[in-house]
């Protein structure tokens, strides 16, 4: 079993700025009347948010959140960047120009066609020399993307910051590998126990298990961002902020997460 104190979230979608707005719409159905319509992650100079594709902005801005939320400084945390797709507008750009016009590639829009460009903007507007890893892992990217943060901080980590994202789908590709709206989630994982934080234990199971009946019902949250193809992050938050004790994830065609959520 594998063990972290959740110390800070971080939050962006769905019209929902922040994870205190994700928790009152969780909790009594409220939403804010004004909600931004794209994230501004101040990590980054203006001249890099106005670049930045949706999907870094997001992603930066949850990861921004978490780390002020846990009261950790960026500079000094290792990261785990997941998302299933990255940045479809500009791979689906990529695809479109190799195929008609191999030569007139945009190189600002090359460099942000990688699938780590967001832990790349991340160590580079922190000005972090700590590691960050990228992974994509089709459906099962944030059940991935937890296990590689919970397996680190076993390794030795002190802490973790996960950050989880995907944006809309684009084009011909859209087809292929659909996604809608914008989505971005981050925690801080740690080692140290903290009376009044929830603590994290996972087990990784081989077989799907005998799962309560109530298991596949889908929250509020679920339901709003259910097109994104993150939305199979939203039930252990939706857990976290309603003080439920578990969660079942699929990790893969045979492997399976369960998540006890303890709420001290």
């Amino acid at each position: 079993m594998l063990e972290a104190t959740i110390e800070g979230i971080g939050f962006w979608g769905g019209g929902l700025p922040d994870w205190d707005s994700a928790c009152a719409l969780l909790r009594s159905g409220t939403v804010p009347e004004v909600a931004a319509t794209r994230p501004s992650p101040q990590v980054l100079a203006a001249n890099e948010r106005r670049r930045a594709p949706l999907t870094v902005a997001v992603a930066l801005e949850a990861a921004m959140a978490a780390c002020d939320a846990a009261d950790r400084s960026p500079k000094i945390l290792s990261s785990v960047f997941t998302s299933t797709h990255g940045e479809q507008s500009i791979t689906d750009y990529m695809c479109t120009t190799l195929a008609d016009d191999p030569r007139a590639i945009s190189p600002t829009k090359f460099h942000n066609s990688v699938h780590n460009a967001a832990a790349g903007y991340w160590t580079i507007g922190t000005g972090t020399h700590a590691a960050a890893t990228a992974i994509s892992a089709g459906p099962h990217s944030f059940a991935q993307g937890l296990l590689e943060a919970m397996v680190q901080l076993h390794a030795g980590e002190d802490a973790v910051l996960l950050v989880a994202y995907d944006g809309p789908g684009s084009g011909t590709l859209a087809r292929v590998a659909p996604s809608e709206g914008l989505l971005g989630l981050a925690m801080v994982l740690s080692r140290t126990p903290c009376i009044g934080l929830p603590t994290l234990q996972l087990d990784v199971l081989q077989e799907k298990p005998d799962l309560p009946a109530d298991t596949e019902d889908e929250g509020v949250l679920a339901r709003r961002l259910a097109g994104n193809a993150m939305q199979p992050a939203l039930p252990l938050l939706e857990a976290i902020a309603l003080d439920r004790e578990a969660v079942w994830m699929p990790a893969g065609e045979q492997q399976w997460l369960r998540l006890g959520i303890h709420h001290d």
